[in-house]
């Protein structure tokens, strides 16, 4: 039976436009796994309050990231996709590769039916989120499995719940900060920045903040002759619940105060630069530091489609399709 690999991200708006941009938060908020809230209680909030405000001041972010081949997680997505499809090629792997995103497009449902069009009755599914989290990885398993459920003829999955402790991911990501300083100078302290997580969600048993202090500790031993100190925090916090710290912006605000005028952020949990990173990471918070008295800010780009990267991403797939013989 023939394998397809099936790529998935988070999502983005198909533009600019506050429309758009009403119509992707729409379907991202309305997630039972992202905003646990019952809907008869979220939904009049999410549609009344929330998104006609927010997708209008999301048009500015947008526009200031916005590439010509579309958002900044979409062109870099693709290229991880397109780069990992080479990678298989040029080791006479013969298995297709599709993108998709779990909100807007390329559609989860759409990829799924050019996987089987082209005959792959074996698909190993892959979230690029190094780390696990319900309201990441496990909404993509829900919505296979909905998607499924419409199929009389059902594939066989294979499904990759986390990758953080990959060899391949840390010194991918290891290598691209010596790289970094190597050409620009070593700062005097590196923050690793993750997506935030309300604390609810850890209370409950989700393993997100477990993976992000694990990711920490395995890049703190991959770098430790560089002799940086190493701080971590989460960011992206949304609403009035109590989320996870310590918050990346209050923590830059309070290094000016410390001493630490010249800093380095990393986004690991990322692997692919969006809003997240070059809005808010690049721009926002590397205002709030200077605004603070800060010297230097300088963001750390994602993997995107760096070489090491890609081919450790093709190491790491190659072991989950061991058994699955891709050309027959």
């Amino acid at each position: 039976m023939k394998a397809g690999i099936l790529l998935i991200n988070l999502g983005t708006p198909e533009s600019v436009s506050a429309k758009d941009i009403k119509q992707y938060l729409c379907e991202f908020l309305s997630d039972k796994r992202v905003v646990e809230i019952p809907a008869i209680i979220w939904q009049p909030i999410l549609r009344g309050l929330i998104l006609p405000f927010r997708s209008r001041k999301l048009v500015d972010k947008y526009q200031k990231v916005w590439m010509e081949g579309g958002s900044p997680l979409y062109v870099h997505s693709l290229a991880q996709a397109k780069g990992l499809a080479a990678e298989l090629a040029r080791q006479n792997v013969a298995v297709p590769v599709e993108l998709a995103m779990r909100y807007g497009k390329p559609s989860l449902q759409g990829a799924l039916e050019r996987l089987r069009e082209q005959s792959c009755e074996r698909i190993l599914v892959v979230p690029m989120y190094p780390q696990y989290a319900a309201s990441t990885t496990a909404t993509i398993f829900d919505e296979i499995a909905r998607i499924s459920a419409g199929f009389r003829d059902q594939p066989e999955y294979r499904f990759l719940k986390r990758f953080y402790a990959e060899p391949a991911y840390i010194l991918a990501q290891a290598n691209k900060v010596k790289a970094f300083w190597r050409e620009n100078g070593k700062p005097q302290r590196l923050l690793i920045s993750f997506h935030g997580l309300p604390q609810q969600s850890v209370d409950q048993g989700d393993p997100y903040y477990k993976d992000c202090v694990a990711t920490v500790d395995l890049l703190k031993q991959s770098l430790e002759e560089e002799g940086c100190d190493i701080e971590f925090s989460f960011q992206s916090q949304f609403g009035k619940a109590k989320w996870i710290g310590p918050a990346t912006q209050a923590t830059l605000e309070s290094y000016p105060g410390q001493g630490i005028n010249r800093v380095d952020v990393l986004c690991p949990g990322f692997v692919a630069d969006c809003l997240e990173t070059l809005e808010e990471i690049q721009l926002e918070c590397a205002h709030a530091f200077k605004q603070a008295g800060g010297e230097q800010f300088r963001y750390i780009p994602c993997l995107n489609d760096d070489a090491q990267w890609i081919s450790g991403l093709g190491e790491i797939v190659m072991r989950h399709l061991q058994g699955w013989h891709a050309g027959s």
